[in-house]
């Protein structure tokens, strides 16, 4: 057997890996190099879409490999229109820039929303963010970001940040009263990695209603929660409103990395030539891999499959695990669930692997569930039927 754990001796320490290497997939199930499986609760945070080896789209990635995967942004790349079109039609905004990375796609929200502001004759623009949000590595997007944990030792900071917490319309207001410079507000409709936690849909059309009377953008950051992960396209849309700025990423390439920032009319010309740009992002692969997803995604009736599963497998965590004393939620929407304890957890990321399950425990004490969209309800009962034996396990210890 493999050893695994001194597999990779020239590789940076930063991510304590478990001592899995995955060798193929198929559908919701991944195998590593010794023969084992596993359920895939995961999907690589909220990435593989489509599961692994889709028979749809695995010939589409094989024929545009084949023909381009890299051509640079100095010439135009056909699927970049028909992909931002598409893009376009679901969210209801009006263009699109592309990215490889949800970093990537955060910073360049950042970037117009700091531009808006020097545009509208503001020296020192200012951008309303969330205790506990999550919106990437680099140092902007991690001065944006509510985690000291990640944070600490990367000091100092950017500054032009205001923090408040979700869920609080007077907070906001409070924080923003009087300040001339404020330009947007910045918010995952779902935070992630801090924890499955969920915006209120009167909080969302509150905000919308505030950025509409104080002229500010509106930034909602979809990295995560977005691509048809609650069973719309977009977690703000099961509050009727619509964004002046999109960041999106993860599924929207079901493995391919790819980002994109989608702009609605108060932001679409922001950008000029000069402003901004990428090497790797908007290339022929990844927009091939968005194009086919999405096809994919609307054939398959993935949105509805999200919801109606998601719905189950939130049931029968509640069913299982909702009377426990440890257990303190079990929340998220759709394929997004996180199921909070009343202790740090981290040791049922191993625990769950061994037992043929890959999930993560994010913000300390929250097991999150993020299984690709084509998960079935049967499959959602087997996550079920392996995770709560060992919680219950790990509560009574």
């Amino acid at each position: 057997m493999p050893n695994i754990e001194a597999a990779s001796p020239h590789t940076m320490n930063t991510y304590g890996r478990l001592p899995i290497a995955l060798d193929h997939g198929d559908g919701v199930y991944l195998w590593d190099v010794n023969g084992k499986r596993y359920l895939d609760g995961l999907a690589g945070i909220a990435v593989n879409t489509l599961g692994h080896n889709h028979p749809k789209l695995v010939p589409a990635l094989q024929d545009q490999v084949a023909k381009i995967i890299h051509s640079s942004n100095y010439y135009h790349v056909p699927n970049q229109e028909k992909l931002a079109s598409k893009l376009v039609q679901i969210s209801g905004m009006t263009n699109v820039f592309f990215g490889s990375t949800g970093l990537e796609a955060n910073e360049a929200a950042i970037k117009l929303a700091r531009k808006y502001g020097h545009d509208r004759g503001i020296a020192r623009p200012e951008i309303v963010v969330y205790e506990k949000a999550f919106h990437g590595r680099s140092i902007a997007t991690l001065s944006a970001t509510g985690n000291e944990k990640v944070q600490k030792g990367f000091g100092p900071l950017v500054e032009g940040f205001i923090r408040v917490p979700m869920n609080d319309i007077d907070a906001l207001r409070k924080a923003t009263d009087g300040n001339p410079n404020v330009v947007a507000v910045m918010f995952e409709t779902i935070q992630g990695e801090g924890g499955i936690n969920q915006m209120r849909i009167d909080y969302l059309q509150k905000v919308r209603a505030l950025c509409n009377v104080k002229d500010w953008l509106l930034i909602i950051d979809e990295v995560q929660c977005g691509m048809g992960r609650t069973g719309k396209w977009f977690a703000h849309q099961w509050a009727g409103i619509v964004p002046d700025v999109m960041p999106l990423a993860k599924g929207l390439g079901s493995g391919v990395p790819i980002a994109a920032v989608v702009a609605g009319p108060k932001a679409a010309d922001i950008f000029q030539p000069g402003n901004h740009g990428t090497t790797f992002g908007g290339n022929p692969l990844a927009m091939r891999a968005g194009v086919e997803t999405i096809r994919i995604m609307e054939e398959d009736g993935l949105l509805e499959n999200a919801a109606r599963v998601g719905a189950r497998l939130k049931q029968t965590l509640a069913r299982e695990l909702g009377g426990l004393k440890e257990v303190v939620e079990i929340r998220g929407q759709g394929l997004m669930i996180g199921v909070e304890l009343a202790r740090p957890c981290g040791v049922l990321t191993q625990r769950a692997a061994e037992a043929g399950l890959l999930i993560s425990v994010t913000a300390d004490t929250v097991v999150r569930l993020l299984p690709p969209l084509i998960l079935t309800e049967r499959q959602a009962d087997d996550i079920v039927a392996i995770l709560a034996p060992l919680v219950k396990q790990f509560l009574a210890e």
